[in-house]
Formats: structure tokens, C-alpha cells, sequence
């Protein structure tokens, strides 16, 4: 269970060139990130939710600042620490390529599905792969901060499509940002976060 706080970058920031710029990890991450950090901070503090987890709260806040807070929170942390330095043919293996063969058919169809998802989200949001208590993988379109544990699932992957997280690297290119996005999965991490 993550606690309020800034989540330590696995990579340098400029790892993740030229899909994700330093520029923008400094951005997002250092400045964006820190303010929902901070803002949630002072949000739960002397309140019900003053000692929960950010899931904890993800799950239980009514619709408002304290859970676009924590979702963010809970967002850019799976986010953030789900990636490696860009590869070349870059795909999970073991478990978790079996679960999305079994749930997707192949792991081109769930990079068709998941594109899909993340491209023709309306506005501000988040792509998730996601997994059923039962094991089954699912992908989800989350409106602003909203997570796949709202609806009693677990994140296993989440892309960013709010402009600040390509918008200095792709402007408005969002299917060029997916596309790119695919290089810099850290599978290994993704597959330990399976049940």
C-alpha cells in the first residue's frame, strides 16, 4: 500500500529519450506530480483519510479534489516507475504474456486494443490494462485521475494521455506518443504487479 509521497524515479531523466524527453520527466514528474503530492498532503491532513493509503483513498473518496488528488497520486506512481530505457521489439514474457494472450488473443491484439483505448479517450485521462479478481486482464478508459481500483480491479499498466505527459515531445501527436510508448515498457515490472 503506496503512502502519500514522491515516488523515486528507477532511471535517470533522460532514460527514457527520445520517447520521453528529460524535459518532460522535469516537468511532469518534478512539478506536476509534486503538486498532487503536495496537494493531497494538505488535503487528508487532521481527516478520516489522514493515515490511508493513497489506494485507500482512491477506492473510498467521494468525487472531488481529495480523489483527483489521490488518483494522480496512485497514477503517476504506477506510471512512473513502469519504465526502462527505450528496446527495440520491446514485449512481456512468461505469466504475463500468457494472460494477455489468453485475455487478448496476442500480444498484437492488446497493442491494438490498448491504442485504441488510449487514442480515442475524450479529453484528459488514462489508459489501463487492468486485472479481474478471477485473473482476467481487462483495458480501461479512465476519465481525469480515475483508476481501474474504483471499480475493484488492479493496474497493471496505465499511459498517461493528458497533453502535459507528450505535449513537449509529440504537441498534439497522441497516437505518435502511444506508438512510441510501447519501447519504454518495463515488462518486468508490469508482470510483478500481477495477482
Amino acid at each position: 500500500m503506496m503512502k502519500i509521497e514522491m515516488p523515486t524515479l528507477p532511471y535517470a531523466t533522460n532514460a527514457l529519450e527520445p520517447v520521453i524527453s528529460e524535459q518532460t520527466i522535469n516537468f511532469h514528474y518534478g512539478k506536476h506530480l509534486q503538486n498532487y503530492v503536495n496537494t493531497l498532503t494538505s488535503l487528508v491532513k487532521d481527516t478520516e483519510w489522514a493515515d490511508k493509503s493513497v489506494e485507500d483513498i482512491v477506492k473510498g473518496a467521494p468525487d472531488g479534489p481529495l480523489f483527483n488528488n489521490a488518483g494522480q497520486v496512485l497514477n503517476h506512481a504506477l506510471y512512473f516507475s513502469q519504465f526502462r530505457s527505450p528496446r527495440q521489439n520491446n514485449q512481456p514474457e512468461g505469466r504475463l504474456l500468457e494472460a494477455i494472450n489468453t485475455s487478448f488473443g496476442s500480444f498484437e491484439n492488446f497493442k491494438a486494443q490498448f491504442t485504441q483505448a488510449a487514442t480515442t479517450l475524450f479529453g484528459s485521462g488514462w489508459a489501463w490494462l487492468a486485472q479481474q479478481e478471477d485473473g482476467k486482464l481487462v483495458i480501461t478508459k479512465e476519465a481525469n485521475g480515475g483508476n481501474p481500483v474504483r471499480q475493484g480491479l488492479k493496474p497493471i499498466y496505465g499511459l498517461d494521455v493528458w497533453e502535459h505527459a507528450y505535449y513537449l515531445d509529440f504537441q498534439n501527436r497522441r497516437a505518435d506518443h502511444i506508438a512510441a510508448s510501447w519501447d519504454i515498457v518495463d515488462w518486468d515490472v508490469v508482470a510483478g504487479r500481477l495477482h
